[in-house]
């Protein structure tokens, strides 16, 4: 055992470098200055933030890019503002490792300085939450949060950290005369199929004259993106991705055609009824997929899945069979089919799909181009639709595109598959998760310009959810990491109002208007660059006005308040029956 003493905060910082851990997000508080002295001297880098859940957020955003665990640490007082953040990296699957600052152990449940019992509160939001309650522990605890963190189905961890242990002095070797000897980081454990549902799976798919790939974030976990799209080209099966995860292929690649989602993309509705034969890969039976059901998959329909983990399992039991399998070994075994002359499925298939696909795109195409026309010869406002197709006109194949909003994620999200169609590449994406909560856009577009400092990063957001996070752009400013925000301003939480018109029997909207809010100049104020737009004509120039300034950047967009299709399914739905 060592002589030498350091703090219980030096020694966590020591155990999550031992990870390979390399950038931790925070604000900065008197509980977390023994850890940030650790950071320091291991020489992580630490971003500072403005707002707990701020941090929380630029930490999902890295760790989704990465797909390397990052750390968001916070104190006792902002343990409840970072919750919303860990709730988000939860429906994504983000590997996200959250330690909070406690209380002192050996009072708790006294009252202590700040006490609230937030391994119960992250509990529910996490794969695993627990107080550090021995500092010769610390190691066995950042070991086991980063184990659980990773392997099967990957998800946050939360760790909090007393501030007696914090503060107090440790052995610099504590915990490392038990094994494990070494806590480096060592490989994900990935599931093995079982041999006789395997080869019972591959018959079906031999025999299937009409499949349809559906992939979700375990692919993305997994890393084995890749991989699907070598299945779809190889065996001529439509891909299709799972609404508001993580993108697995770019829209431009060959198989891929879309979202499942029969509102977003029209043509996933006859691929799915059509089909014969569903595999879906890392994803759940969820709302999004009708848990399942009829009739979004018929019932004449074989729906498979396959997952990493028994998590995922448990969540699929409507499928008609289940197959517990690493992705990436899935794929490898599909493709092996093709090379030992085992498939013999032809282009048909695949070719009809690409055929709805583009015949979706004209008709979609031309009917906003009647609008836009429109709009232009009575001085109307752009639709969202062809603002975002606008922005991705500006953006090159290395840069990224960050989305934020109700509806202005979806039709963004439109865009993007439309753009991708004619050959758009784009050097990524991101977007809310499962939640769809606003606010994230700005930290997600940190993410991507801190991974990505030679790209540019430009964020679409509604301006409601500019409202929900936007300060956090002075941590732009502060790590002089430059983005450029187009704010789609309808002036109110447009995708509620235009839910209400139809809800609502006057036909009204009601408490969800804005004041006339000059998002750009605030921008101005902090040193950027911000223009207003109000035609469609200034968008272009000021997008490369605003990325030619080399500042971070604002352009206030003038925008027609124009419900997406999805909102207008959910609110047809819920007029008719009761809400859930």
């Amino acid at each position: 055992m060592s002589e030498k003493k350091i703090r219980g905060g030096s020694l966590i910082a020591r155990a999550l470098k031992d990870k390979g851990i390399q950038h931790v997000f925070t604000l900065s508080g008197g509980f977390c200055n023994p850890a940030l002295e650790g950071f320091m001297e291991c020489q992580m880098e630490v971003i500072n933030c403005p707002h707990e859940q701020i941090a929380g957020h630029i930490a999902d955003g890295h760790t989704r890019i990465t797909r390397k665990p990052a750390v968001c640490l916070v104190g006792p007082e902002g343990f409840a503002n970072a919750v919303p953040s860990m709730m988000e990296a939860w429906g994504e699957r983000s590997p996200v490792i959250f330690i909070t600052g406690s209380s002192s152990l050996k009072r708790q449940g006294s009252g202590g300085f700040k006490e609230i019992d937030d391994v119960a509160i992250a509990a529910p939001l996490t794969k695993y939450s627990a107080s550090i309650t021995d500092g010769t522990r610390i190691r066995e605890f950042v070991d086991k949060a980063y184990r659980i963190a990773t392997n099967g189905y990957p998800g946050a961890v939360h760790l909090s950290m007393p501030v007696d242990i914090m503060f107090s002095s440790f052995s610099e070797d504590a915990g490392l005369e038990e094994r494990p000897f070494s806590n480096k980081t060592k490989p994900v454990v990935k599931a093995w199929p079982d041999p006789t549902h395997l080869s019972e799976i591959l018959e079906l798919a031999c025999k299937s004259k009409k499949p349809v790939i559906i992939g979700g974030h375990g692919v993305w976990w997994s890393g084995s993106e890749k991989k699907l799209e070598e299945v779809g080209n190889n065996l001529n099966i439509p891909i299709f991705n799972i609404p508001y995860h993580q993108k697995l292929l770019g829209e431009e690649a060959n198989a891929y055609m879309g979202l499942a989602d029969i509102h977003q993309y029209p043509p996933s509705k006859f691929a799915l009824h059509e089909s014969d034969l569903v595999l879906m890969v890392g994803a759940r039976l969820d709302n999004q997929m009708n848990f399942g059901n009829p009739p979004l998959f018929p019932t004449s329909t074989k729906l498979v899945c396959i997952n990493g983990s028994h998590e995922e399992i448990e969540l699929n039991r409507a499928a008609d069979l289940n197959l517990l399998c690493d992705p990436g070994v899935f794929f490898d075994t599909l493709n092996k089919l093709n090379t030992n002359n085992k498939w013999n499925l032809g282009k048909e298939w695949f070719d009809l799909n690409k055929t709805k696909k583009q015949e979706w795109v004209d008709k979609t195409l031309e009917d906003l181009s009647k609008e836009t026309k429109h709009a232009e010869t009575n001085g109307g406002k752009m639709h969202p639709l062809q603002l975002a197709l606008d922005v991705q006109d500006a953006i090159g194949e290395k840069d990224w595109l960050v989305i934020d909003g109700g509806n202005t994620h979806f039709w963004s999200e439109i865009a993007i598959n439309i753009a991708g169609s004619k050959g758009k590449k784009i050097g990524g994406i991101l977007h809310p998760g499962t939640f769809s909560m606003l606010g994230v856009g700005v930290p997600f577009a940190l993410s991507a310009k801190n991974t990505n400092p030679n790209s540019n990063v430009i964020l679409i957001s509604g301006d409601g959810a500019f409202l929900s996070g936007g300060l956090s752009i002075e941590a732009a400013f502060q790590e002089n990491k430059p983005i450029v925000v187009v704010i789609d301003n309808n002036g109110g939480l447009d995708c509620i109002s235009q839910q209400q018109e139809r809800l609502f029997e006057s036909g009204k909207h009601f408490a969800t208007d804005f004041r006339d809010i000059p998002f750009h100049k605030i921008f101005e104020g902090f040193g950027g660059h911000g223009e207003l737009v109000t035609k469609r004509e200034q968008l272009a120039p000021a997008l490369k006005r605003a990325l030619e300034s080399g500042k971070t950047a604002c352009i206030n967009v003038k925008a027609k308040g124009v419900i997406s299709p999805i909102v207008a399914a959910v609110s047809d739905k819920r007029d008719k029956a009761s809400i859930e």
